[in-house]
C-alpha cells in the first residue's frame, strides 16, 4: 500500500509537471543557445544560473545540473585527456562521450535534457546552476564540475549521461557515491535518498526498464567517479539509457522522450527536496 501511494505521488507530480511543460518548452526552444547537429536538434538551456524563484515547492533550493561531456571535447583531446586526481585514482579531465549508431552524440543529448529540465525546476522555485554554459565548449574537468556544485552549496546535484555499453544491454541506472572515507562521508546517505527518488520517478515517468548490464534494480554504487568522490553535496549520476542499444537509442533520439526524461527528473528532485 505504501509503495502504491508513493507511486501515485510521483504520477501526480509528473502530471503537474507535464502541464507546466506546455508553457515552458517553447521558451526554451527560443533561447539563443547552440544547436546540435541536424540528427540531434537541441535547444539547450540558457547559460549560467537562474535566480531563486519567489515561491513554489522548491523555493530556496539550489539544484546543480551537470550535462555530461561537451561538444568541443573531441577537438581538444590534449586538454580532456589530461589526468586529474579523483582521490581513488587519476582519471581523464573529461571525455568525448558516446553516440548512437546513427550519430546522435551523448553531449547533445545531455545538453538537450538539461535545457528541458532547467525551466521545470525554476517553475517550482529552485535556483538552477549549470556546469557548462553551452554545447560547443571544452570540459570543464570532472574536478571543476564537482567544485561548481560545492561552491553553489547545492541541495542536489544530478549529472546527466547516456551510456555507451555493449549493444545487447538496455535500460537505465542511477549511480550513487560509495564511501571514500574522510572525503564524502557526509553525502553518502543523502545521495542514496536522492538516487532512490530519481530512480522511482524515472521508472514511472519514462517506463524505461532497469539496466540489464550494470548495477542492480537500477542502482549502482561507485568510488571511481570524480564527480561523486569530490562532491560535498548530495549527488548522483543517471545513465538515462544505453545509446548503443538500438531500442534505447531510438527512444533517446526523440524530443518527446527527452521531454519525458526531464519531467521525470524534475519529479524525482521534487520528491527528494521537499
Amino acid at each position: 500500500m505504501g509503495a502504491f501511494l508513493a507511486g501515485s505521488a510521483v504520477l501526480a507530480t509528473l502530471a503537474a509537471l507535464s502541464a507546466a511543460c506546455a508553457g515552458a518548452v517553447p521558451a526554451v526552444r527560443e533561447a539563443k543557445a547552440p544547436v546540435a547537429p541536424p540528427a540531434a536538434a537541441s535547444a539547450g538551456p540558457s547559460a549560467g544560473s537562474s535566480p531563486t524563484g519567489r515561491g513554489g515547492p522548491l523555493a530556496g533550493k539550489v539544484v546543480v545540473i551537470d550535462p555530461g561531456h561537451n561538444g568541443g571535447n573531441a577537438a581538444h583531446r590534449e586538454e580532456i585527456d589530461r589526468l586529474v586526481d579523483v582521490i581513488t585514482g587519476r582519471k581523464p579531465c573529461n571525455t568525448i562521450g558516446t553516440r548512437t549508431r546513427s550519430g546522435y552524440p551523448e553531449h547533445a543529448f545531455t545538453w538537450d535534457v538539461a535545457g528541458r529540465l532547467k525551466p521545470l525546476l525554476e517553475a517550482m522555485g529552485a535556483k538552477v546552476v549549470l556546469t557548462r554554459p553551452d554545447d560547443k565548449g571544452v570540459g570543464p574537468c570532472i574536478t571543476e564540475r564537482a567544485a561548481i556544485g560545492n561552491e553553489a552549496r547545492a541541495d542536489a546535484v544530478v549529472s546527466i549521461h547516456g551510456d555507451g555499453a555493449a549493444e545487447s544491454g538496455h535500460g537505465f541506472h542511477v549511480i550513487m557515491p560509495g564511501l571514500v572515507a574522510g572525503h564524502n562521508d557526509a553525502i553518502v546517505r543523502p545521495s542514496r535518498r536522492l538516487g532512490l527518488a530519481i530512480r522511482k520517478a524515472y521508472r514511472v515517468g519514462t517506463r524505461m526498464p532497469y539496466a540489464t548490464y550494470a548495477g542492480r534494480d537500477g542502482l549502482q554504487t561507485r568510488t571511481d567517479l570524480g564527480g561523486l568522490n569530490l562532491s560535498k553535496r548530495p549527488a548522483v549520476f543517471i545513465e538515462c539509457g544505453n545509446m548503443r542499444n538500438s531500442r534505447d537509442a531510438a527512444r533517446m533520439s526523440k524530443p518527446a522522450f527527452r521531454e519525458r526524461i526531464a519531467t521525470s527528473l524534475a519529479a524525482g528532485l521534487r520528491q527528494y527536496l521537499r
